[in-house]
């Protein structure tokens, strides 16, 4: 093993060991949203960020966004082999590309990656949310979810998505809110939680199912 990728291995390590405790001060995807605004010259299109510990977070949010996006976060440790399975499987039969990430490798494309679909973005992804998950509780990988996921064009994380579209601290939504903004997690670019299309509405309604079925805030007992 070369010197180089030592040194990424040991970098990459002692980052995921940092920040099971520190807040992240910025991510990659917000690094690069940034750059793109300077290039622009668009100063509106700033990143919007700041951080919530998980004591100020509504804990609605925590069971939208899990009921949104990754429904067997509290069983699989990181990498949802039967969602991959099932993903691969639709592929095979319809010609259709379904996205199968869990949460933990959200949370690992954000902190340190780039958007696409390489072979080698995804092995990294792999790598690093397998230490994630080593290293971090699931309640702290929710947490920083929550904090640096895009809720809107240049919003991440429910500090800046509940300032900007409710005028509210983030302990405060409620389970229409949280809903709504899980409702767009998909593409928050294309998706607006202040001005939500009927098949925002759709996915609102949705979630608000599954929360439900998941037990409500009971689900986050023990994370």
């Amino acid at each position: 093993m070369g010197l180089g990728v030592c040194v990424v291995l040991a970098v990459s390590v002692l980052a995921i060991v940092a920040l099971r405790w520190a807040s992240p001060p910025t991510t990659a995807f917000m690094l690069r949203h940034q750059i793109g605004a300077w290039r622009t010259g668009a100063v509106e299109a700033s990143v919007r960020y700041r951080w919530v510990d998980w004591a100020g977070i509504s804990p609605e949010l925590a069971v939208a966004v899990v009921a949104a996006e990754d429904q067997r976060f509290r069983e699989h440790h990181g990498l949802d082999f039967a969602a991959i399975g099932d993903a691969l499987e639709e592929r095979r039969r319809e010609g259709r590309v379904r996205g199968a990430s869990t949460i933990s490798q959200q949370v690992a494309k954000n902190l340190f990656l780039w958007p696409g679909q390489s072979l080698v973005r995804k092995g990294i992804e792999s790598y690093l949310t397998v230490l994630i998950e080593l290293v971090w509780s699931k309640r702290r990988v929710l947490e920083v979810y929550l904090n640096v996921a895009e809720f809107g064009d240049g919003v991440y994380g429910v500090g800046a998505a509940s300032d900007r579209f409710f005028a509210r601290d983030p302990g405060l939504i409620d389970r229409e809110q949280a809903a709504l903004l899980a409702a767009v997690l998909p593409s928050p670019k294309r998706l607006h939680a202040a001005r939500p299309s009927a098949y925002v509405r759709s996915r609102q309604d949705w979630i608000l199912t599954q929360m439900e079925q998941l037990g409500g805030v009971d689900y986050l007992a023990g994370l």
